[in-house]
């Protein structure tokens, strides 16, 4: 009779640690398919908390009527790890749509960015956070006749594992689940599949040589014949769908020897970013140009070194106006108005 109590009391204190071990692992499968209200992609967000502990608490909140959203999932974290997996802000209103814009973009327009793959509406931002910005047809446009859009921010935690397809897969999932919540109706986005990963922004960008170039978004610049590719290199920041972007083409520094970045051509759509080139002392209006692009503003620009050998003031003035047609060419836009 005493071994069966033994026995009986050794099992309940077998089970009992197993259901205190099992625990995290539970909370872990709830909160990775409730979290964001249901919408997370639940192998994507593994693959994301791959270097994290468990996790720990979700958050959503939903305001329809102010057109904006938002969701959080974080881990436990302790003193080395910090505790956000991710975090999404999701908005419509026009007015908190230029306020985070400006933010990422304060001055000049200039900042550091990077693209997303080809197709994909959006852009990396100097923070590293996933910028996706979205049509909503299915919202009443305003009282001048623009359509409403939706910018979904997926901002990543310290420790979750970045640079992965999963980054991607994540964003979208969480921009189509805005759409849903906040009733902007945007046909649904992809991810862009394979073996495609967010860049950080803040690394030197790839470069390929302006021969080499012809093929690309920027490709512009060798087809227009006014530099000479042997001296030059091309990143390529832009895609064909995102709000933002950039050419850049790098020679040799005189005096360092490095390939740096000499003429910078910037391309931004949308009215919020008239105010980079309408507002006095931040863009000499030579170096700017404007459009229209589906109703709103496009504006384009140049930043340059002031001295480039071999390259004077007005082949300049053609290189940003043979930038801006391609723009306007490839975007379907029209009215286009060169500046100074």
């Amino acid at each position: 009779m005493r071994r069966w109590v033994k026995v009986s009391i050794t099992a309940a204190v077998v089970l009992g640690m197993g259901g205190w071990i099992a625990t995290p692992y539970v909370n872990d499968w709830w909160l990775l398919r409730t979290a964001c209200d249901g919408s997370l992609p639940v192998d994507a967000v593994r693959e994301l908390g791959r270097n994290g502990s468990h996790f720990k608490d979700a958050t959503s909140a939903s305001h329809p009527e102010l057109g904006d959203y938002g969701c959080s999932l974080d881990f436990e974290g302790d003193e080395l790890r910090g505790d956000r997996l991710l975090l999404m802000e999701a908005y419509t209103r026009r007015d908190d749509l230029d306020r985070e814009l400006m933010v990422v973009f304060p001055e000049t327009g200039f900042d550091t960015m990077a693209p997303m793959p080809r197709g994909m509406p959006g852009f990396i931002d100097k923070f590293g956070d996933l910028q996706l910005l979205v049509p909503c047809p299915a919202l009443d446009k305003d009282d001048e006749g623009r359509r409403p859009k939706l910018l979904v921010r997926t901002r990543l935690g310290r420790d979750t594992l970045w640079g992965t397809p999963a980054a991607y897969e994540t964003a979208v999932a969480l921009t189509n689940s805005a759409s849903e919540r906040l009733g902007c109706g945007a046909e649904p986005l992809r991810a862009p599949g394979g073996e495609a990963a967010p860049v950080d922004p803040e690394k030197d960008p790839r470069t390929v040589s302006l021969g080499r170039s012809a093929d690309t978004v920027c490709g512009w610049a060798v087809e227009s014949g006014l530099l000479e590719a042997s001296k030059w290199q091309v990143a390529t920041l832009m895609n064909d769908a995102g709000p933002v972007g950039r050419c850049d083409l790098y020679a040799r520094d005189a005096d360092s020897g490095e390939m740096e970045p000499r003429l910078r051509f910037a391309a931004w759509y949308g009215d919020w970013s008239s105010r980079l080139i309408a507002e006095e002392g931040r863009l000499p209006a030579a170096r700017t140009a404007t459009a229209r692009c589906d109703g709103e503003a496009a504006n384009f620009a140049l930043s340059d070194d002031k001295d480039i050998p071999g390259v004077v003031e007005a082949e300049k003035r053609k290189l940003l106006t043979a930038f801006a047609r391609e723009q306007v060419r490839q975007r379907g836009c029209t009215d286009l108005e060169l500046g100074g």
